[in-house]
């Protein structure tokens, strides 16, 4: 416990010793890291001005402020605060040369100062990439260099193939002219392949001090190849009879020309014709299958592949006998009995009305015949013949 009182009091003695060295006369300033291009601010206050004003001086020892008073005529150098505690100014569009040790100085007896020193950063110079002047091809080492001036320090330089970052880079450094800044150069070294065709080079530069500045260039390479194919079927199941065209899709940079198409183990067949990329059958035969082979060439070289054509029977005919009925049959063959026993029932009915008529016929003669039996003379059998029994209504009288 009383070890601990003991380290406590010691402590707080230290930090007031501390704080009585500090000089209320004395002025404070900071020191500050600004790039080229860039504006940096200069802070200076003192506690105590004791009735003095502050002064700043550039590495020159030139003043530039006394208070607010302007005594170097500079317009890139602008008042920012003056009071008899602070003294604050800025200094625009900074160049290399503004590096340096600034002074704040306060004039009492003694004169006191403070110094801040003023880093410029060089910014680097937009990059460039050389190397690349005609297409690379497959398989072919591509060396390109990308170089930077005008960094200070050093800045450093990154590759990339689209998203992907290149590694082994080699990196050279030498001084610019004015002994100040650098230039920086990188080279890279990496096989292309097809899949480069297109792909985008980009060279990024940067520095560490420097955040969110970097710059980038990039160059879109191109990349020549020899040609890959397939051969696709149309339709995909050939029948005997069928018109197929077998079309050869071919890939490559520069885009395959020529087309050529053989039959393995003999000759086409007669009635094929070329048709650009296609070999086109008019009409399809079994003795048509077999393994048909297509090379297609570009200036790099030829690819050849094979395609196996099976060609199936042909359909059969709709008229061929089948030994299923199908229901279609099944259906003709229920309407045909119908409208048979339709016609039947009508030939049946036509001969019962025929019988009818001739019974009719006969009762009728047989009527006739009895009119003229009763008849007491030629004249009236004529009428009974004619009217039935109407002389005798006519001879009916009626009183009233």
């Amino acid at each position: 416990m009383h070890l601990a009182a003991i380290l406590l009091l010691s402590l707080a003695g230290f930090t007031g010793a501390n704080l009585s060295l500090h000089d209320p006369n004395q002025p404070v300033t900071s020191d500050e890291v600004v790039p080229t291009g860039g504006t940096v601010t200069l802070k200076c206050t003192v506690d105590d001005h004791q009735e003095s004003s502050l002064q700043w001086s550039n590495p020159a020892q030139q003043t530039l402020y006394f208070g607010e008073k302007r005594a170097l005529r500079d317009i890139r150098i602008q008042l920012v605060r003056s009071t008899p505690n602070e003294l604050t100014i800025a200094i625009s569009n900074v160049v290399l040369s503004d590096e340096g040790e600034y002074t704040c100085s306060i004039f009492t007896m003694p004169v006191r100062t403070a110094k801040a020193v003023v880093t410029v950063l060089g910014v680097p110079q937009e990059p460039q990439i050389f190397g690349y002047e005609l297409p690379f091809k497959e398989n072919d080492k591509a060396k390109l260099m990308c170089k930077t001036g005008g960094s200070k320090p050093a800045a450093y330089i990154r590759w990339y193939k689209g998203p992907e970052e290149l590694e082994g880079a080699q990196k050279i450094v030498s001084e610019d002219g004015n002994g100040k800044t650098f230039t920086v150069t990188s080279l890279i070294e990496f096989t292309v392949a097809k899949e480069d065709d297109g792909a985008e080079i980009t060279c990024t530069v940067g520095q560490d001090s420097l955040h969110n500045m970097d710059k980038s260039f990039s160059q879109k390479i191109e990349v020549l190849y020899k040609p890959t194919a397939k051969i696709e079927s149309r339709p995909s199941m050939p029948r005997e009879g069928d018109k197929l065209r077998l079309q050869c899709d071919a890939y490559g940079n520069p885009t395959p020309h020529t087309y050529s198409w053989e039959r393995e183990k003999g000759e086409l067949p007669l009635l094929t014709n070329h048709d650009g990329n296609s070999l086109v059958f008019l009409y399809l035969n079994k003795s048509d299958s077999g393994t048909y082979i297509c090379k297609a060439t570009n200036t790099l070289g030829t690819f050849i592949t094979h395609y196996k054509l099976d060609v199936n029977d042909a359909l059969p005919l709709l008229s061929d006998p089948s030994p299923i009925p199908s229901t279609s049959s099944i259906d003709h063959a229920v309407i045909g009995g119908v409208v048979a026993v339709i016609a039947f029932l009508l030939f049946c009915l036509l001969i019962v009305l025929g019988r009818y008529l001739i019974r009719h016929k006969g009762t009728y003669l047989t009527h006739e015949a009895k009119g003229s039996d009763d008849a007491p003379d030629a004249d009236t059998a004529i009428i009974n013949a004619e009217g039935g029994q109407g002389g005798s209504d006519d001879k009916k009288e009626y009183f009233i």
